[in-house]
């Protein structure tokens, strides 16, 4: 059997890494230069920086297990400190309540609580149909303005009450305010609510290692990665997958596919389809990245892994500091290399500036946070990643629905990964929905890989420590802000 995977992120990767261990003729096809996707590691200014933080944090013991095989014990649990940046002050993320009271000040911790309770007193009936009324249900109109409202815009484009309540109800579930103040105050932290997980392992020479180590044993167990090679078409007879068609017009055949090429694309290069099917592939959106990274002359700027940017007069959305990740990645230099993330749409003035109006956009933006004093920034580098994030806008699974059915019905054909299955998933999401795609195919399982990140539930429990894999009752780790 022959099988071909489209795209070398995690997703596709993992997939491939599991098939060609049982035996299979795998070949990858990557439109870029290397694998990844997101999740890559790159070479900057003598040190190593992902694309933003990327942590790694799983329950499920076939995921830490696959990541355990390849990292060995090449990494280090990091302790994650993370902070959200509100009116020229850092609360910290997972809430600590003195912290923040004494941020808020007293007037307005007060209305926060007063906010919340009068939530809880008079919640609305109504169904909790958008994320602003369903975040509002759980914490209050006003915690909602603060810590909520301004990133998430950031973050998706779109306005809060049309952004729906599936992106709330995935990242953050059952949390809520009087959870987050029971977290702060416990003691036994093995109960701590998902989003709230403070530990995490990081392999020494970045997240992309993990991926490097898969395409390596890939080809050497025989099977092929194909660099700068993006697909045409995906080729079908009778609603059966029966190859490909590469850009360069050449065909190849094979008897299963694992997609995870963005699914609008996929469906836009499908033979046949219904037009009504094409209509709602075409209504799905997603959102793209700019990575401006700041190559600052110091080495201790500040504690943080990463920071939210909630002030609204700040373009950028998260910081990210890779000095506090891993000391590997730095090497031998005496700078600090800072990322700071931008998103938006293919039609938003930013994407359409040039690298050096963004690196001065840049430069003044973390001038303003005063994160970085009179250090001197030496270099910018700029990193532009498409079609990122999947948007949940209001009603999307009127329309992901029906795409979903009709791509179910095409024979050999398995869609995954954050841009395949429109989900926005974690590392752990992707490796997981690799791995059981390869099940699928290796072991005949019907595995439904649309569910994995909404209502799949792991069988057992289990997280990486600093001595390998210990069994663990509590639920996969999640991060409710974008990774």
């Amino acid at each position: 059997m022959k099988i071909a995977i489209i795209g070398a992120g995690p997703a596709g990767i993992t997939a491939a890494y599991q098939l060609v261990k049982k035996g299979f003729q795998v070949d990858v096809f990557e439109a870029g230069d290397c694998v990844g996707g997101m999740s890559k590691t790159i070479d900057l200014w003598n040190q190593k920086v992902d694309l933003g933080p990327h942590r790694f944090f799983s329950s499920d013991p076939r995921v830490n297990q696959v990541w355990l095989e390849l990292v060995g014990s090449d990494y280090e649990m990091v302790n994650r400190l993370t902070r959200i940046f509100y009116k020229n002050k850092f609360f910290n993320y997972p809430l600590k309540p003195w912290n923040a009271f004494s941020n808020l000040g007293i007037l307005e911790a007060l209305n926060c609580g007063f906010s919340y309770g009068w939530q809880m007193l008079f919640p609305d009936k109504k169904t909790a149909e958008t994320f602003e009324s369903w975040v509002i249900g759980k914490f209050g109109r006003r915690l909602f303005e603060i810590f909520f409202k301004t990133y998430s815009e950031k973050l998706w484009g779109i306005k809060c009450d049309e952004l729906d309540s599936d992106f709330a109800a995935q990242r953050i579930k059952n949390f809520t305010l009087f959870e987050a103040l029971k977290n702060a105050f416990l003691t036994d932290k093995s109960n701590k609510h998902k989003t709230l997980v403070d530990t995490f392992a990081y392999p020494h020479q970045g997240s992309g290692i993990v991926y490097e180590k898969m395409a390596e044993a890939i080809e050497n167990n025989g099977g092929n990665i194909f660099y700068h090679t993006p697909i045409k078409k995906v080729c079908t007879e009778d609603s059966k997958v029966i190859g490909l068609e590469t850009i360069n017009n050449e065909f190849y055949k094979y008897d299963r596919i694992i997609s995870t090429m963005p699914i609008t694309r996929l469906v836009a290069q499908l033979e046949e389809v219904p037009e009504s099917i094409v209509e709602k592939a075409n209504s799905l959106k997603f959102r793209n990245t700019i990575l401006v990274y700041l190559n600052v002359d110091a080495v201790d700027l500040f504690a943080d892994n990463w920071l939210y940017i909630h002030a609204d007069n700040l373009l950028t959305g998260r910081i990210t500091n890779f000095r506090n990740w891993s000391p590997q990645l730095c090497g031998e230099e005496k700078t600090s290399i800072l990322a700071l993330e931008y998103w938006c749409y293919d039609d938003d003035e930013i994407w359409l500036k040039s690298n050096n109006e963004l690196i001065n956009l840049a430069s003044e933006e973390i001038r303003k946070t005063n994160l970085i004093g009179d250090a001197e920034i030496v270099n910018g580098y700029i990193h532009r990643v498409k079609n990122c994030y999947p948007v949940y806008n209001k009603g999307y699974k009127e329309n992901l629905k029906p795409v979903e059915n009709y791509l179910n019905t095409i024979e050999g054909l398995s869609v995954i990964g954050r841009y395949g299955a429109f989900k926005y998933n974690n590392q752990d999401h992707s490796i997981l929905m690799g791995i059981l795609a390869a099940e699928n195919i290796s072991q005949g399982i019907n595995h439904n890989l649309w569910e994995i990140n909404t209502d799949y539930e792991y069988q057992e429990s289990a997280t990486i420590t600093k001595t390998g894999l210990q069994k663990k009752h509590t639920e996969n780790a999640t991060e409710f802000f974008a990774e």
